[in-house]
């Protein structure tokens, strides 16, 4: 009988392989451990017997007892699978037998490492493809993996220890898995068994494990065990939720979240959840919930205080949009599974108790049983926020519309009444009606709502004195006139409401176009590089119309300009009428008219992006320092690597023959005492080749090469170049016709490029090999070539092949200190000359020197 505490025994009534229905794919239960020797294997092999008792056919597909006697305990009494050894991989390394357990198709198949890299000859690249093979065919299968394993812990894992981790297994495999069982051990007890040589034999424990298994690191890679199955446990209990439509919080991990607003208090609501939080060991979550409502800049700005604060205490912010305020943070409470909620009390009058509804009562309301919400009553009453009204807005439209509309108004009306009075006996109050209508139209779309309504109601008055009887009075005798007067009022009113709107919302429109074509202009400046702190600043003066803009840095003789725009760029902070931080030392100044809350938001994204260019300069000057100093440690540390061996190596030899030489124990016959003097020239031919390239690197470097150029033949260079090499007993081979015509360069500096090329052919030869010299005429130059049939270069290595000390692959002989084709190209170069490389048609280099004709 399956145990209620084995969920990861066979489901009840499912069937043996035999009886399986067809495509029906296997479980994968894994054993996840923090660390090696936590005892996963073991959890492992144990699970495998429990298993087996109860009638399970199981099979040990691959395990590494590691000579572990209790882990080999288990092994014993359980079926094992033979391993196989991939046919392409010499040696006795063994592998898991995929076709042997496809063949064998048991229910459960244990197999450990699930991380292992395969060897050259098997199915696939990885164990766990093995893995999922043996799913498809319907097996069931449990595993190993270690934390460190986990494809996106691998670069945390490898800070922690300072040990890469060559095998690793992608995140979504281990969490497809049906069942992950954590196998944990305090780092005090994985020391005991390290100790008792319960996980490595005596001689394996060196220095490198020893210093894996520190306290500090053992702690840290069990909490990124706990982290990563606790983030994918979330992930279960979130689609369970989903997939039962439960919208009550459940209390499996407390989540605070507080009301972020822009009003004054909110620091101190804040600092009380984040004390609750604390108290119960809970995630902090602020949540500002944004309307259609403006903010100012003085609410913007506590409000970005309020999140700085949030942030310092270790909450995490978050902005969400919403008409509803109380329903935007319930929401929120619900989606992060939030057990508390925290709003701070508002200081709110009757009136406004009575006609609208507080978001406090609203988040009680929606909130349900599930969700306690806390009301924190500060110092000082958080005052509520004021939403924006119509009619408190000033007019989007300018001041000389406005005054022109009142002109209108004030010229137009007494004109029409003049006229309208003239012809009242045939126009009457309902001609008059629709007169003063078309003149509240006209003044509203001209100046907008503030002109239109003292219009209406001067044509109120004037319709009622002139044209509704009885004559030249305010009374109104007949109730239709009086019906006739309130719907012209409303009418006038509405259109005039309408009109101003209208106007707003076009200048709305306008700003947002120019804040875009500001910030794209921005973004378009920082795209393109090198200029973008002098461009931002420059677009930063023509979007505000600014008279002067300046990026100051603070320096012990005072502020310096890093970039500056406009005819009265300030040279100070005090200069300016404007100054907001860019940085510790860093000041954006400007003198320019009062901004707007909307400029200001507009100002306030300029001033992040050139904090962000000016960090990017700071960054890219620290990297090109960095680069410069590596460049000089890496010729520092080549030069002290030629010092130290390659000029020491023939100074040795030098030094052994001429020792022996001159010894009077020995007396030497011809022959041997010319193979020492013949010793003796060689290496003293390799020195002065070694410090020639040496010099000529130094030459190169300081910028120091003197050319003189003048027309060359290219068969006296290579033969003068050919002169003083040894072919170590191989040919060269050499095609320079001499009817070629001759080249533009410096016939001493082209016999070192043609002897250094030649030089490095022979070094990379194979014995049987040849090296060839040929040339000829191309496209309106001439290419010299020099091929080789060595090992070749690989494209990625290409462009370091000429850098300096680069031996890629080395020497058969070990000679030479990496300079040679570093001289050859830096004296090419000098030339006017090019030096590049190609492959040679059937294995092999060729160097191509490409000359200008003379």
């Amino acid at each position: 009988m399956i145990g209620p505490d084995d969920p990861s025994a066979e489901t009840p009534g499912r069937a043996g392989p035999g009886l399986r229905s067809a495509g029906e794919r296997g479980r994968l239960r894994i054993y996840l451990g923090g660390a090696p020797g936590v005892g996963k294997t073991y959890a492992m092999l144990a699970e495998g017997r429990r298993r087996r008792e109860r009638g399970t056919d199981v099979v040990v597909a691959c395990v590494d007892p590691r000579g572990r006697p209790r882990t080999a305990a288990l092994v014993s009494g359980l079926e094992v699978l033979a391993p196989v050894r991939p046919e392409r991989h010499g040696g006795g390394t063994e592998e898991l037998d995929l076709d042997a357990v496809l063949a064998r198709a048991p229910q459960v198949a244990l197999v450990d490492e699930l991380a292992h890299a395969n060897l050259p000859g098997c199915r696939h690249a990885k164990r766990w493809q093995d893995v999922e093979a043996m799913l498809a065919a319907g097996i069931d299968v449990v595993s190993t993996v270690s934390a460190e394993q986990l494809e996106s812990l691998k670069d945390v894992v490898e800070t922690i220890t300072g040990l890469p981790q060559p095998e690793t297994v992608p995140d979504d495999v281990v969490r497809r898995a049906d069942q992950i069982e954590l196998v944990d051990v305090t780092p005090e007890a994985l020391r005991r068994r390290l100790a008792h040589g319960n996980i490595y034999s005596a001689d394996q424990v060196d220095a490198a494990v020893a210093n894996y298994f520190r306290p500090g690191n053992l702690a840290a890679l069990r909490e990124l065990a706990l982290l990563w199955l606790a983030d994918r446990v979330d992930e279960g209990l979130s689609a369970y939720r989903e997939s039962h439509a439960i919208t009550r919080p459940w209390e499996t991990r407390e989540r605070v979240i507080v009301g972020v607003t822009s009003a004054p208090g909110g620091d101190m609501l804040i600092r009380r959840a984040a004390r609750m939080a604390m108290r119960s060991r809970a995630e902090l979550l602020g949540v500002h919930v944004r309307t259609a409502t403006r903010v100012s800049a003085a609410a913007a700005e506590i409000l970005a205080q309020h999140r700085g604060l949030l942030e310092e205490l270790g909450g995490t912010y978050r902005q969400v949009v919403g008409r509803d305020v109380a329903r935007a943070l319930v929401q929120v409470a619900q989606a992060e599974n939030a057990t508390q909620i925290v709003l701070g009390a508002t200081s709110r009058s009757h009136l406004s108790r009575l006609t609208r509804r507080s978001v406090l009562h609203g988040v009680v309301t929606k909130s349900g049983t599930g969700l306690d919400v806390h009301v924190v009553s500060p110092g000082r009453l958080l005052a509520p926020a004021q939403p924006s009204r119509v009619w408190r807005r000033q007019s989007s439209l300018p001041r000389s519309r406005q005054l022109a509309a009142f002109a209108i108004a004030i010229f137009g009306l007494p004109l029409l009444t003049l006229f309208l009075t003239m012809v009242r006996g045939q126009v009457g109050f309902s001609g008059a009606l629709p007169s003063y209508l078309l003149m509240v139209v006209a003044v509203a779309t001209v100046g907008g709502i503030w002109p239109a309504l003292p219009t209406v109601a001067a044509a109120f008055l004037l319709l009622n004195w002139f044209f509704v009887p009885p004559l030249h009075t305010f009374t109104i005798a007949e109730g239709q006139s009086v019906s006739a007067l309130t719907a012209y009022v409303v009418v006038g009113s509405v259109i005039s409401a309408l009109v101003g709107l209208s106007a707003r919302r076009a200048a709305d429109a306008r700003r947002a176009r120019s804040e875009a074509e500001a910030l794209a202009g921005m973004a378009g400046s920082l795209l393109r590089g090198d200029g973008a702190l002098p461009e931002l600043v420059a677009n930063l003066a023509a979007t505000f119309s600014a008279e002067g803009v300046s990026v100051l840095r603070q320096a012990d003789s005072g502020w310096q300009v890093e970039a500056a725009s406009g005819r009265r760029s300030p040279l100070s902070p005090e200069a300016a009428s404007l100054v907001l931080p860019l940085g510790t030392d860093v000041r954006l100044a400007l003198v320019a008219p009062e901004l707007t809350a909307e400029d200001r938001g507009v100002l306030n994204a300029f001033a992040a992006q050139l904090a962000l260019a000016m960090e990017s300069r700071r960054l890219e000057a620290q990297a090109a320092r960095a680069a410069a100093l590596a460049k000089a440690n890496e010729v520092r540390g080549g030069l002290l690597a030629a010092v130290s061996h390659d000029l020491r190596t023939p100074l040795a030899s030098i030094k052994a023959a001429a020792t022996s030489l001159l010894s009077d124990d020995v007396d030497w016959e011809p022959p041997a005492a010319r193979v020492l003097l013949a010793t003796i020239d060689a290496e003293a031919d390799r020195l002065n080749t070694l410090v020639g390239n040496l010099l000529d690197m130094s030459r190169l470097r300081a910028k120091a090469i003197v050319v003189r150029t003048q027309p060359v033949a290219l068969e006296e260079v290579v033969s003068t170049a050919l002169i003083g090499l040894s072919a170590q007993g191989r040919g060269v081979e050499v095609d320079v016709p001499e009817t070629l015509s001759r080249v533009k360069a410096d016939p001493v500096l082209l016999e070192r490029v043609v002897a250094n090329l030649v030089e490095n052919a022979l070094r990379f030869s194979p014995e049987q090999g040849f090296v060839r010299v040929e040339a000829g005429a191309v496209a309106g130059r001439v290419d010299l070539r020099v091929i080789d049939r060595g090992p070749g270069v690989a494209a990625s290595d290409r462009a370091r092949i000429f850098e300096p000390f680069q031996r890629l692959g080395d020497s058969p002989e070990g000679t030479g200190v990496g300079l040679g084709l570093a001289v050859a190209r830096g004296f090419a170069e000098a030339m006017g000359a090019e030096l590049s490389i190609d492959d040679t048609p059937g294995g092999g280099v060729t160097m191509v020197v490409g000359l200008a004709p003379a």
